[in-house]
């Protein structure tokens, strides 16, 4: 029974470390491979699942049911899950940063957007005259397009995390616990990045431990969307909508006081309080069941 959990987690882990260990060697974060070795290390947990299939033996049909590559059996339900998963990730990362503007803690310049105007000269962009119709198109395309564009490598990541682990850990551990350990193995994967400083730059290589706090509780979001539809689907279009809106959510700050992303954002402390509240809603309100975990042959 260890076994294709052991098989999951080396192939996961050491290729997200083969991935990108390049940028440790050539600038970090800021390496001009970055974007490109990130995306490829999202991939890694949907190679550790095709390993465990590679051991079950099961006909590829069966192990696409149960590891949620299906729409599960209420397609009505799936598709209105990936409708809320679509607008309702924006929704959870916009009012993010407004509860952190409400409280004090970051500053936002929507007349000027100074942050997002710096960025674009640090990127040496030409700051368009009409930046706030600029800023306005690429939330606007982020929040409809942003799901669509990032479904692929947000598939790799979540055909892993939330298709094979969560139906596994929570049948063995009990939904709540289930979802939080998977939560924090997520966070963990993400070591070779957060080490660096992703997503927390003033917290430096802390950032690996302050990270897996988001992923246990946007896990267990995206885990109760898994085992509530029995598919994978609307967890990868919130992935991909958090992927897409969330960095141009931090760039509506002003360059004068930029955002503390340790406390404000959906990221941030401000954002594991709202996140914390969904969780308890969900599986308070919506009751979810395990299902049955992919590492058994088929009978």
């Amino acid at each position: 029974m260890k076994r294709p959990l052991l098989i999951f987690i080396v192939l996961a882990f050491g290729l997200s470390w083969a991935a990108v260990l390049p940028i440790w060697f050539d600038g970090g974060l800021s390496s001009p491979m970055m974007s490109g070795l990130a995306t490829l290390m999202m991939f890694t947990p949907a190679v550790g699942v095709l390993g465990v299939w590679a051991l079950s033996r099961t006909p590829f049909k069966e192990w696409a049911r149960r590891t949620g590559l299906t729409l599960g059996e209420r397609k009505g339900r799936t598709g209105a899950m990936v409708l809320a998963a679509w607008f309702g990730t924006p929704f959870l990362v916009f009012l993010a940063m407004g509860v952190s503007a409400a409280v004090g803690l970051v500053s936002l310049d929507l007349g000027r957007l100074s942050l997002l105007r710096s960025a674009l000269q640090g990127r040496g962009m030409d700051v368009p005259a009409d930046l706030g119709s600029v800023a306005v198109l690429q939330i606007a395309v982020g929040i409809l397009v942003g799901p669509v564009l990032n479904a692929i490598p947000a598939l790799g990541e979540e055909w892993g995390w939330r298709g094979w682990l969560v139906p596994r850990l929570v049948s063995t551990n009990g939904v709540l616990t289930g979802l939080l350990l998977s939560g924090a193995v997520w966070g963990l994967w993400h070591a070779p990045l957060t080490l660096l400083g992703y997503n927390y730059p003033r917290l430096g290589s802390w950032a690996a431990l302050f990270f897996i706090g988001f992923c246990v509780l946007a896990g267990v979001v995206l885990g109760w969307l898994r085992l509530r539809t029995g598919s994978v689907w609307p967890a990868v279009v919130a992935h991909g909508s958090l992927n897409a809106v969330a960095p141009a959510a931090m760039l509506l700050g002003d360059a004068a006081a930029p955002p503390n992303e340790v406390l404000v954002g959906v990221t941030g402390l401000v954002g594991w309080v709202l996140l914390a509240l969904v969780c308890a809603a969900l599986l308070r309100l919506f009751p979810i069941r395990p299902l049955q975990p992919a590492s058994e042959p088929a009978a």
